[in-house]
Order: structure tokens, then C-alpha cells, then sequence
């Protein structure tokens, strides 16, 4: 019940069935609120949540140890005070501006006492408050289980094209031209390839990376074609799924074809910050020494130090990057033989953003 309000004993089993929604429903909400703990949150959560917990990892620590170690009862006495201070703090310094009809979604591991005590508290006020039932466990569930359906639903696009012929420009293009996008490296927060870490940039854990292409994919209408650029099942530190990776294998492909002059003027502005400090570029360099050999890396390593980018970055391509893509693409995508050619002379700004118009306005007609 809310503060002063008295209702009878049907209209309470009412709300109560209101107020416990399964994940099909998350999008009714204004706002999707994690009470977990901030390492909870940070390994996973359900994307666009905020994280209020009420309680924080230590205050979390401190009541398992009180409770495998003195008692039930003494850890629920300090869970309950630590919990009602936590929640007292978030109304006040996050929800007070709130308007009367705001509806939150709460949500914690389970769907339990965490959730459950800020959600009563919020709809005491007044506020629309629902629980997710199950929690974030049945938010995983319902992840693992879409991203194996969900691809098989789409029709993909696959972006090929050797390294440095701007594919993520590309999709990044075609996204502002209102075109269905799925942008794999974004979401990975990395390039794809031996040097793709993101400089500042930590990759997200491999849940989370599952959180971004559900989320992704489920917004996608399967009347249109969905780009995406041609992968490896590895990206980084995080793996795509096998039914999204078979879906996209299994595409029809169109190939970016760029002088390799463009490609390497292309790499020297996209990796400028090896060309700030090459040290990064040869610890990794030398780690495709048994691929090639101590002469081979050599050379390689005595043109970084000498900054040497214009003879460096075309024999890395020819030697290395170019090979490698081409095996690995005829291998793994089926449809890469009668790929759509799509020449670009240039990569810059301009040259690209044209070609996703035609491309993005190619595939409205044929819808």
C-alpha cells in the first residue's frame, strides 16, 4: 500500500501482478534502475540501466561475512539500516526530481529483497515502480537464448574488404543514413586485429558485449537488410556468437576495393597513435615472430623505430594483413565469390559518406 492509502485484498493481488514484468516488457519503462552491487553492474547489465546500489561491494562483503559467521539476524539488522540509508541517499540525490507519473523498472541478482525494497519504497511515494521478475538472471537467460534466435530472423549485408579500406567508416556512414547497422567493433570497443585495442579504451566483458548485440538485434525489422562488416568469430578479448557469426558467414557480401596508397594514408590517420609512440606497435610486432621470422620482424621493428610509416604500413599490408584477410574471408564467408565490388579512389569523409547513400538507397529499393 502507499503511505495513507488503504485498498482492499483484491485490489492489492492486482497491483502486485503489475508490478512484477518479465524482460518483453522492459521497454514500457522510463527508466531501468540495477540496485546490484558496482562490480555486478560493470560485468553486465541491462543496456541503458543505472546503477543505484543499495548496497556497494564492501557493505555486500560485510553482510555475507556476518551472516555465514554470527547469524542470519544479526546480517538482515545491518542489511536492512545499510539498505535504507542507501535508498534514502538515491531518492534524494537521483529520483527527487522525478515527475508523479516517472516508472521505474528495479531490478538486482534474482528479483528479490534488494529490488524489492527500493521498488516498495518508490511506489509508497507514489511512482510507478515495477520489479523484473526473475531479475538479472532471467535477463541473461532471455539474452542467451535471443541471440540464437534472433539473427536467423534478419537478412545481413556483409562489408568485406582488406584492412585500411574503412569499413567501419563505412557502416558508420551508412548508420547516419538511417540504414539498419550492426557495428560489431563498436560494440566490442575494438578494431578487429592484433593492433585494434582502442587507445583509454577497456573492452566490455563478454557478457556485456552479448548485452550490445541483443540489444542491437532486437531492434532490427526484418523486413530490411542489416550491414555488418565481416568478422572474425574473435574480436579483441570477446567472441561472437555462433548463430549471429553463421547468419552473417552465410550473407550475401559487397567488397570495398581502395588503392593501396589510400588504404595506408587511411592507417597512418586511423593508428596515428602508434606513429605518436611505435613502442606499443613493436611489443606487438614481435609477437608474430614465429608467423615470419627474426629477419622478417626485424625489418619491421628497425622501420617503427625509425618511424619509417610510408615503407612500413604498405609492407605490412602486402605481407601480413592482406594475405591473412583474403584467406580467412573466401574460407569462412560462402557467398565472398560473387561479392558486389564497391570502388572507392578515396577514403576520406566525403567519398565514403556518398557510397553508403547509394548503398543504403540500393537497399531501400530493393525492399
Amino acid at each position: 500500500m502507499r503511505f495513507g492509502a488503504a485498498r482492499g485484498k483484491r485490489e492489492c493481488i492486482d497491483l502486485k501482478q503489475e508490478n512484477v514484468v518479465t524482460v518483453a516488457q522492459i521497454d514500457d519503462f522510463d527508466e531501468i534502475i540495477d540496485v546490484r552491487s558496482p562490480s555486478e553492474y560493470a560485468e553486465d547489465h541491462v543496456p541503458g540501466a543505472v546503477n543505484c546500489p543499495v548496497l556497494d561491494d564492501e557493505e555486500r562483503e560485510r553482510i555475507g561475512t556476518l551472516y555465514t559467521q554470527v547469524s542470519p539476524f544479526q546480517a538482515k539488522k545491518l542489511g536492512a539500516a545499510l539498505v535504507s540509508r542507501n535508498i534514502a541517499r538515491h531518492i534524494e540525490e537521483r529520483f527527487a526530481s522525478r515527475e508523479r507519473d516517472w516508472r521505474p523498472l528495479v531490478y538486482c541478482w534474482r528479483g528479490g529483497q534488494r529490488s524489492g525494497a527500493l521498488a516498495l519504497v518508490l511506489r509508497q511515494i507514489g511512482w510507478h515502480a515495477a520489479t523484473l521478475q526473475g531479475g538479472y538472471r532471467s535477463y541473461r537467460r532471455e539474452v542467451l537464448a535471443q541471440i540464437e534466435e534472433l539473427p536467423r530472423r534478419l537478412r545481413f549485408k556483409v562489408i568485406c574488404g582488406p584492412t585500411g579500406s574503412a569499413k567501419s567508416r563505412l557502416l558508420q556512414a551508412l548508420s547516419r543514413e538511417g540504414a539498419q547497422v550492426l557495428d560489431l567493433e563498436e560494440l566490442a570497443r575494438h578494431r578487429g586485429s592484433v593492433l585494434g585495442d582502442l587507445p583509454g579504451d577497456r573492452q566490455p566483458s563478454q557478457k556485456m558485449f552479448e548485452s550490445g548485440g541483443w540489444d542491437a538485434l532486437r531492434r532490427f525489422d526484418p523486413a530490411r537488410p542489416v550491414f555488418a562488416e565481416s568478422e572474425s568469430r574473435r574480436i579483441g578479448s570477446v567472441q561472437v556468437n555462433s548463430a549471429l557469426l553463421e547468419a552473417m558467414r552465410n550473407a550475401p557480401c559487397l567488397v570495398i576495393d581502395a588503392p593501396l596508397s589510400e588504404r595506408v594514408r587511411f592507417l597512418k590517420q586511423e593508428y596515428r597513435h602508434f606513429l605518436q609512440d611505435p613502442g606499443p606497435l613493436m611489443a606487438r610486432l614481435g609477437s608474430l615472430t614465429e608467423l615470419y621470422g627474426r629477419e622478417t620482424i626485424g625489418r619491421w621493428l628497425s622501420l617503427a623505430e625509425a618511424r619509417d610509416w610510408d615503407e612500413l604500413v604498405p609492407d605490412l599490408l602486402r605481407s601480413h594483413y592482406d594475405p591473412a584477410y583474403r584467406r580467412s574471408t573466401i574460407k569462412n564467408f560462402v557467398r565472398y565469390g560473387e561479392a558486389q565490388p564497391l570502388k572507392l579512389d578515396r577514403l576520406d569523409e566525403q567519398t565514403v559518406q556518398a557510397a553508403a547513400a547509394e548503398l543504403a538507397g540500393s537497399a531501400h529499393l530493393v525492399e
